[in-house]
């Protein structure tokens, strides 16, 4: 490892006008990190990285630099792209285990965190450092959110999100686990108990139906469902996977884990909106493509399809008459994922749009004063660096809507 990562950094041209950074959803500093890294200095490297992504270790790993970083560098137009994620995750990890995080001195101001995903936690890291005192709210037992609870362990160790807990406890953030904001407790309560801003960060956790008969049946399964504790369902050996998404694509392959033997992707048309990256992981893995197959019903038997007719120009122009039945153990439905609505029901004049998105101005605040949000429940599912970079400019209009700083 070590010897490939000095080699691809060697590699580098260090652009003056570097698109691999034009290309990151962050704008994360790569020639000015692999330069430090050449120069053997991780520390001020693993600095620089961290500053301007704490999630930095993780998106290393899991983003789709494909089409981000690695898909811009100029070295991939005529042969290899470098590849930076290696580069950024030994800095990234390698720094995490020596990070001395400073707080600013206590500025007197509150702040609450709805959700403990990594909008939330990123939000929680830059006001805990500006001297805000923060408590973060999260409906799950550890932090994490779809970082842990989303995101399957060969893609991206637990271990990561752990480390990071430790550091945001060393800067005096407090953590209220297994909390849902929007039941026994509402915004209005954080607001009258001294809070004097708000963020919500609590991502899209409620699984897109389909809307079609026999979704409720027994051998059916919702994608985000599953993926949340997938050792707890028996799943047999045969497994549709109705979706083409990212997290269909986890199913997949975490299926196989789980002792299926066979996993069939179902597309609807010959769009894949998963990466690439993750679609040729679940194929090397074992999983069976097809696309044009349209849902119908689900029976007890398995999923009902009606085949597409295509044009030319892959556009769906017709289904044949013919429905076919698929004969198989379970069906996972991963089409995708929309906010739970709670936060919405209880909380006067906050508004979200008809996907039950948040909606938020420039600044990232919603539509009740000193309340902010940025991530999924604001875009509705992404990648965790647009989310980071979505933080970044919450929690700036969060510290000015507060004074700090100003």
């Amino acid at each position: 490892m070590a010897l490939h990562i000095v080699e691809e950094a060697e590699r580098c041209l260090t652009c003056k006008k570097p698109l691999c950074q034009k290309g990151c959803p962050v704008s994360t500093p790569i020639p000015q990190a692999i330069t430090l890294f050449r120069e053997r200095k991780i520390n001020e490297a693993g600095e620089l990285l961290f500053e301007n992504n704490p999630m930095s270790a993780v998106c290393s790993l899991i983003c789709n630099h494909g089409a981000q970083c690695e898909g811009h560098c100029v070295r991939g137009r005529k042969g290899t792209p470098i590849h930076f994620s290696a580069i950024e995750n030994y800095i990234s990890t390698t720094y995490l285990d020596r990070l001395r995080l400073k707080r600013a001195e206590p500025c007197g101001k509150r702040s609450a965190i709805i959700g403990g995903g990594p909008a939330g936690l990123v939000a929680a890291l830059k006001l805990a450092q500006a001297g805000v005192d923060v408590t973060i709210f999260d409906q799950n037992p550890r932090l994490g959110g779809v970082m842990r609870y989303g995101i399957p362990s060969y893609r991206l160790s637990k271990d990561v999100l752990d480390r990071f807990q430790q550091h945001l406890e060393g800067l005096g953030v407090k953590v209220r686990h297994n909390t849902q904001i929007g039941e026994s407790l509402t915004i209005a309560d954080l607001f009258r108990d001294g809070y004097d801003s708000i963020f919500v960060g609590t991502g899209t956790w409620r699984a897109q139906t389909l809307g079609i008969k026999g979704e409720a049946g027994g051998n059916v399964l919702f994608g985000l469902d599953y993926l949340r504790s997938p050792h707890t369902a028996e799943i047999g050996e045969r497994v549709a996977v109705i979706g083409a998404g990212n997290t269909a694509m986890d199913v997949a392959r975490t299926a196989f884990r789980q002792g299926a033997r066979e996993v069939t992707l179902y597309a609807r048309s010959k769009h894949i909106s998963a990466s690439s990256d993750e679609l040729e992981y679940a194929l090397l893995d074992g999983a069976e493509l097809l696309q044009g197959k349209a849902i119908q019903y689900i029976t007890e038997e398995g999923p009902v399809f009606r085949t597409a007719i295509f044009d030319e120009d892959d556009r769906v122009v017709g289904y044949e008459d013919d429905l076919d039945q698929v004969s198989c153990d379970t069906v996972i439905v991963a089409v995708s994922q929309k906010p739970r609505n709670k936060l919405i029901q209880t909380t006067e004049g906050l508004e979200g749009d008809d996907r039950g998105l948040l909606i938020v101005d420039e600044h990232g605040m919603c539509t009740v004063p000193g309340v902010f949000a940025a991530g999924d429940v604001v875009t509705g599912p992404n990648t965790v660096v647009h989310a980071v970079a979505a933080t970044k400019v919450a929690v700036k209009g969060m510290l000015s809507y507060m004074g700090v700083g100003a």
